[in-house]
């Protein structure tokens, strides 16, 4: 790579907006003294979150030009700076630890295999040494830091990523939206620009709610557009404008698909490491009885000896040098493929094309894209001319959009629209939801100035609504993953929720029971129940 300063000083002709989201539904159960679902958070620290911060600090440390934007939901952000979840956090590690070790001198003799054991084994004892001595146990201060030097731009998202189509009251989709823009003011200490809208959910009446509550931009599916009305002059790598005066930007499908797909994608090529094939479920009983789950199951340790290797049963051993090579290819193919669709342009202002990904596909699902995302940033800086990192703030700031038009509903799941969300293994949960939005903005305004339990009461009325709504939740049940769980957490939070309202409405409230509910389910602090205040009808 060319690491001139002539070289870097070259003005760019166009900008790639690269966005991550990173988020987690709320999973916290203090009482038990272990939980399997806490390790989604866990393995995803580990993976994704530390490696991402060890790229941006790297890039930021030796000046090299790099711009993200990086959307957390409340959730994810709630569990990080929760001192419970921090402290199991260093328990799950120092398991792990132990494990590696026992896993480096069972391999004594198969040299190909103790090589991959011992890069676990150095990557688990670093991961503890950043998590407990660099960043004190807490990672929120580190993105903090990143996005005041200009590295990140942090992104709000709804409270608890709720799916904002299939919410039947405006007033149960501000909420989730306002909540999540005021934790996001909360935990990093100004307003955000953009939210990033949950499974990139999108209908038409979004877009005044959005501007009402302050939204610059967000970011859709890019045939959302194709669906505008009045249709634009379809140009997917320039923001439109929506009659709100939302900057509404389009992923872009074909660099979705090259670092996505699990087929076509990058992540599929034969010397990566393979995600299924971990040691949890390879080994003995015996050898994995330290790490498995406190009701006996088996769980995934992270621990993974393979590469894809080919269809079939039959897998070669990891080689991380060679893995390291074709993520470095890769990194100059996606290069390759942005400077050829800006050399084939010939538009009247910049092209900002949108490569908008879940950040957990960096580390935890595609072992190497750590490294092929630090790749990307120096080859973006180093190898070309044509186009630089920027975030939607930035193309706003320099150009507004030019096109107008109302995107139509749309989402990045399957099929595009809505049925991952609302489909016959979920939509019982819909009627309830509704019912119960409906019966937290009565209460809302018919509680003008509540004062101790009740004000608690009505506050933890509202959080309980917020967790019941989490896309997780049917997302699960669609994909027939951890759906017990996913039918406990609908049906736990409402019933939660029903009798918080039934104790309101014969003021007899349990001080004791609601005391451990605060305690459970302690995120958002800052709540406010007024949220809920409505006159406007149902959408």
């Amino acid at each position: 790579m060319d690491t001139s300063p002539a070289h870097r000083a070259a003005a760019p002709t166009g900008h790639l907006l690269l966005v991550l989201h990173a988020h987690l539904p709320w999973v916290r159960h203090p009482e038990y003294p272990d939980f399997l679902e806490e390790r989604w958070l866990f393995e995803a620290i580990t993976e994704t979150y530390l490696p991402l911060l060890n790229v941006l600090e790297g890039v930021a440390r030796e000046d090299v030009p790099c711009r993200l934007a990086l959307s957390m939901s409340p959730t994810l952000l709630a569990m990080l700076v929760d001192p419970l979840l921090q402290g199991r956090y260093v328990r799950h590690l120092d398991r792990l630890i132990t494990f590696s070790d026992a896993e480096v001198r069972r391999l004594r003799g198969e040299e190909d295999l103790q090589r991959v054991a011992r890069l676990y084994r150095e990557s688990l004892r670093g991961a503890r040494r950043s998590f407990c001595d660099r960043y004190e146990g807490n990672l929120l201060p580190a993105f903090r830091s990143l996005a005041e030097s200009g590295v990140l731009e942090l992104v709000a998202c709804p409270a608890t990523h709720a799916y904002l189509p299939l919410l039947v009251h405006p007033t149960a989709v501000r909420a989730q939206i306002r909540v999540g823009m005021d934790e996001y003011r909360r935990l990093f200490g100004w307003d955000p620009e953009g939210l990033w809208l949950p499974e990139c959910g999108f209908t038409p009446d979004l877009d005044e709610i959005l501007a009402e509550c302050g939204v610059r931009w967000t970011i859709l599916e890019g045939h959302a557009f194709g669906l505008a009305q009045p249709r634009p002059i379809l140009d997917l790598d320039a923001p439109l404008r929506t009659p709100a005066g939302i900057a509404a930007f389009a992923r872009d499908a074909e660099m979705a698909r090259r670092v996505w797909s699990e087929r076509e994608g990058y992540p599929a090529d034969p010397d990566y490491r393979d995600f299924h094939r971990d040691v949890g479920f390879d080994l003995d009983l015996d050898l994995v009885r330290t790490i498995i789950a406190p009701t006996g199951e088996r769980v995934t340790t992270g621990i993974k000896y393979h590469r894809i290797t080919g269809a079939g049963l039959a897998k070669e051993p990891y080689d991380p040098l060679r893995a390291r090579a074709k993520a470095s290819a890769h990194a100059s193919n996606f290069v390759a493929h942005c400077t050829g669709r800006l050399g084939r342009r010939d538009a009247s202002r910049a092209p900002s094309p949108v490569a908008a990904y879940d950040a957990e596909l960096f580390g935890h699902w595609w072992f190497e894209g750590p490294q092929w995302l630090d790749l990307l940033v120096r080859k973006l800086a180093y190898d070309q001319s044509l186009i630089a990192l920027a975030t939607p703030s930035d193309v706003l700031t320099d150009s507004p959009p030019e096109a107008t038009g109302l995107p139509g509903a749309s989402s990045w799941g399957e099929g595009g629209y809505h049925r991952v969300w609302l489909n016959g293994a979920n939509d019982w949960i819909y009627p309830p939801l509704h019912d119960a939005g409906d019966r937290m903005c009565a209460l809302a305004s018919s509680h003008a100035e509540p004062r101790g339990l009740e004000l608690r009461a009505l506050n933890q009325a509202a959080r309980e609504l917020l967790l019941a709504q989490a896309s997780d939740w049917p997302f699960m049940m669609s994909q027939q993953t951890a759906v017990d769980y996913a039918v406990q957490r609908v049906r736990g939070h409402l019933a939660s929720f029903a009798r918080i309202a039934d104790d309101l409405e014969s003021r007899s409230l349990d001080d004791t029971w609601l005391a451990e509910l605060e305690a459970r389910d302690n995120l958002f602090p800052a709540l406010d129940y007024r949220v809920y205040r409505t006159g406007q009808r149902p959408r």
